[in-house]
């Protein structure tokens, strides 16, 4: 990568031996803490040490919480973020083609390491700013090397903590020579070494024991894109094979019968739900999957998967999986003779799946994902006296109803302030939008896109048909 483009984010400052949260409304996440009208949260380094009331730290950095609510880091459980610049280019999609159509099929095949770089660099810095500070990044435009490469360096300039699953392209020439054995290649010069990164490796791999059992060698979680209806038949024979397990993470699992639920949870399969993706973009039978999981005792994070249709937040995800749930009950009791009470997601529920359960579905529940005296201080303030959450009737209801990333005051991933007073931190805009926007330029002249700002659909281009 050119000097240029590494120096869009400014490196953090190095960790403060002891930083003071003092007088926040804790949701801390875990059930030993509970939730406290106004705490102190004390942390040592990049961990933890201690939530009460009145905390005496005269050594610490002290951080006047009043009027804020601190919620654990959100994790986005499965997020393409080589497509950053693509920013909604395609709102009205329908279907799955239209997200194809506007990604794969079209700038995908175009993709130098740069714009890999920038896609990423772009989206996790969209996370931070949105409260979410962890991220499985679904990275399946892996076309070289130096791709790769790009795509990783990114994740690691920005802060945040991340899951790189390095995935081959859909569509389009690129370097097979180089699958799959980047893997082992990535994780030497990223990783071996470097037990204590906020970015660590995974892979993304559709039902394909052969690269199954490479990932397995190098010890490295496996990410599929899963769709119940097309790919449940073939889990009772990987199942059997003793195929599935902990290590496997699937994304969407719509449309799943009871038996592939089973199979699930027997084998500890990791699970998260789309609740927009799914509806958005009408997969399969465009409900997400939370309430089926849930009966059969799995508990699912939540994630955004993309953004070339709509926003990068995880409230709005809270939001949508409350309605959509919802409806799926009344629908249930009014056209299917249910005579059960309506059964909902609370709101408490909801910031779960956005934290504690995402954090599972990564692998990192013994790290982050509630606010726990020993984890890894990966915090969010929120103000909850901006003029549009005033007054807070209740804690839970303002963060997953009403908020927004406008009042996320500030961020904390490991220890250090990534996001503060608003703006998150050692991000030189101009340079960014820059970048960016000679990305996009290259983009769309190497495919013959010519872009309209007004238009109600993306047409496909030539090189997609």
């Amino acid at each position: 990568m050119t000097d240029y483009i590494r120096n869009i984010v400014q490196a953090h400052d190095s960790l403060t031996a002891r930083t003071l949260i003092r007088g926040a409304t804790v949701l801390s996440m875990d059930d030993d803490i509970g939730n406290l009208v106004s705490a102190d949260i004390l942390i040592e380094g990049s961990t933890i040490i201690a939530i009460d009331e009145d905390i005496e730290a005269s050594d610490a950095v002290i951080i006047d919480a009043a009027g804020m609510i601190a919620i654990p880091g959100m994790v986005d459980s499965h997020r393409h973020s080589w497509e950053g610049q693509l920013r909604r280019l395609n709102p009205n999609a329908t279907c799955l083609e239209d997200y194809s159509n506007a990604t794969h099929f079209s700038f995908a095949k175009y993709y130098r390491p740069a714009d890999n770089y920038i896609g990423n660099l772009l989206t996790a810095l969209g996370c931070i700013d949105a409260g979410i500070t962890t991220v499985i990044d679904n990275s399946h435009n892996s076309r070289t090397a130096e791709h790769s490469d790009a795509a990783v360096e990114a994740l690691f300039d920005t802060g945040i903590r991340a899951i790189h699953a390095s995935g081959a392209p859909v569509a389009g020439e690129w370097d097979e020579a180089h699958w799959p054995g980047n893997w082992q290649r990535l994780q030497e010069k990223y990783f071996k070494n470097n037990p204590d990164s906020l970015v660590s490796l995974g892979v993304m791999a559709q039902l394909e024991p052969e690269l199954w059992a490479e990932a397995r060698r190098l010890g490295l979680p496996i990410v599929t894109e899963f769709f119940g209806s097309l790919m449940a038949s073939e889990l009772e024979s990987l199942h059997q094979q003793g195929l599935l397990g902990p290590d496997n993470i699937f994304n969407h699992c719509t449309s799943l019968p009871d038996e592939g639920w089973k199979i699930l949870r027997e084998a500890g399969v990791r699970v998260n739900v789309c609740p927009r993706s799914d509806a958005h973009y009408g997969i399969e039978d465009g409900m997400f999957a939370m309430p089926a999981a849930q009966r059969h005792g799995i508990n699912p994070g939540l994630s955004v998967d993309n953004e070339t249709s709509y926003s990068t937040d995880m409230f709005m995800e809270m939001r949508v999986a409350f309605y959509l749930q919802r409806v799926m009950g009344m629908h249930q009791q009014h056209t299917c003779g249910f005579k059960e009470a309506l059964t909902t997601l609370p709101a408490a529920q909801l910031l779960k799946s956005a934290t504690v359960d995402g954090a599972y579905c990564a692998g990192l529940q013994d790290k982050i994902g509630s606010l726990t005296p020993g984890k890894q201080a990966d915090i969010v303030l929120i103000n909850a006296e901006d003029i549009n959450l005033y007054p807070s009737g209740n804690a839970f209801g303002t963060v997953v109803h009403a908020a927004e990333r406008s009042n996320i005051d500030t961020v904390m991933i490991g220890g250090r302030i990534v996001k503060r007073d608003g703006k998150v931190v050692g991000v030189d805009s101009e340079r960014l939008r820059a970048a960016v926007d000679e990305s996009r330029e290259h983009l769309f002249a190497a495919s013959g896109y010519q872009p309209d700002i007004f238009a109600e659909t993306f047409l496909p281009l030539e090189s997609a048909q």
